[in-house]
């Protein structure tokens, strides 16, 4: 299997869309990738656990892509070793009654995982510079005092909402949250393919939305939004990753290897040790139950 990095997929740099993979070739059938992954995934759920004990760190895991991007998926594999205790997994939709009475960010903020857990956040924050860049109309329902109509949604107000993101995500890493933001490109053909799976699947056809059709219809509005969250966003406290999506299998396993070999070089994410006096005594607790 051909060996990778994490810097092979981060974007530190500005960046095209267009430029940018959508698949790779690890060198490695879907076994081999399926076995690969299996391994990695349990390593991370040791990682997790030590981070559980050790209870200084939370690990934020966003991850965006187009429909049919394999995010439900993707979460689902690398996940299914850990301890349902130290992971937390939200889906971010059309916001309630109760979140529009709030700023756009509050919803996020509550969700946000404890120290020693990993918080899954599907579809994320991002969503407030991409759905609504698309559909500026939607903006109208947030109520904010100083837009009145779409005409006042201009550039000044995009930057204004990613310094917002940028401070927002500043603020969490400087408190103990690793940040790992996960970009699942995929190719236009691919969804199209992905779309016609669904239909002509039986057991397939209820992901099937005619939304998925309609919001297909904004294909290059979303890229070109895309293409500016993760140039004006991807920074070294909060990366973003592009990963190319086209092949689910090999998506998985780069994700899982750049959380795996990012989180190990936290060198002080450790269990605890117990109180000296707790361990001089380790032998008194063991002879204590063994004559019960």
């Amino acid at each position: 299997m051909k060996d990778i990095s994490a810097d092979d997929f981060k974007i530190s740099s500005q960046i095209n869309i267009k430029d940018l993979q959508t698949y790779v070739d690890l060198e490695a059938d879907k076994r081999e990738l399926k076995d690969a992954l299996r391994n990695v995934s349990k390593d991370l759920a040791d990682i997790q656990n030590a981070m559980y004990a050790h209870g200084k760190y939370a690990v934020l895991f966003c991850i965006q892509g187009m429909d049919t991007a394999g995010k439900d998926s993707l979460i689902r594999e690398i996940f299914k070793e850990f301890n349902v205790r130290g992971i937390v997994a939200h889906s971010f939709k059309k916001p309630t009654e109760l979140e529009l009475k709030h700023d756009y960010l509050w919803r996020h903020y509550i969700a946000l995982p404890a120290r020693g857990k990993f918080g899954i956040f599907n579809r994320t924050h991002y969503e407030n510079v991409l759905v609504t860049r698309v559909h500026p109309n939607y903006l109208m329902y947030e109520n904010m005092p100083d837009i009145k109509s779409v005409d006042d949604v201009n550039d000044a107000f995009w930057d204004r909402r990613f310094e917002e993101i940028n401070n927002f995500e500043k603020h969490i890493a400087t408190n103990g949250t690793i940040i790992f933001k996960f970009f699942l490109n995929l190719s236009k053909d691919e969804q199209k393919n992905r779309l016609l799976r669904r239909l002509n699947r039986p057991d397939k056809q209820w992901k099937f939305s005619s939304d998925d059709l309609k919001e297909r219809k904004y294909w290059d509005d979303y890229q070109d939004c895309y293409e500016d969250a993760l140039n004006r966003t991807s920074k070294p406290h909060a990366p973003w990753y592009n990963i190319p999506a086209d092949d689910k299998p090999a998506a998985r396993y780069i994700v899982a290897k750049i959380l795996h070999d990012t989180l190990k070089t936290y060198t002080d994410i450790k269990e605890p040790e117990l109180p000296a006096k707790e361990k001089a005594n380790i032998g008194l607790y063991k002879q204590e139950l063994e004559n019960e």
